[in-house]
């Protein structure tokens, strides 16, 4: 069994957080250490990491949707039996003004 300890030990073997958040910009180039890592929400010019990065509090998972890209594949339950038929419809083919809009998660 194995258990992970928060702040415990950082593995030196592990991949860096960077490699999967969606705030990041990574280049790499020919050689094993050639690498730039640009982070977006670092701000005042300070946004290169020289670093592997082992935990970090703005980290977003590019691998899991984010909360606009699961709006956009929703269903949306029509309750409003005067205007058109009960049933589901994708949010997309609703109108602008027919659809409640989440506020970005990405700011």
């Amino acid at each position: 069994m194995r258990l992970k300890i928060q702040g415990g030990t950082v593995q030196h073997d592990s991949e860096s957080l960077c490699s999967s958040c969606r705030h990041a910009t990574i280049v790499k180039g020919r050689n094993l250490g050639d690498e730039i890592v640009e982070c977006g929400r670092l701000t005042s010019g300070h946004n290169w990491i020289r670093f592997r990065v082992s935990a970090c509090s703005d980290y977003a998972d590019r691998r899991r949707a984010s909360l606009r890209e699961m709006e956009e594949i929703a269903w949306v339950l029509r309750t409003d039996a005067n205007r058109k038929p009960i049933g589901f419809v994708k949010a997309g083919d609703l109108k602008s003004k027919d659809r409640y809009v989440l506020p970005d998660d990405d700011d």
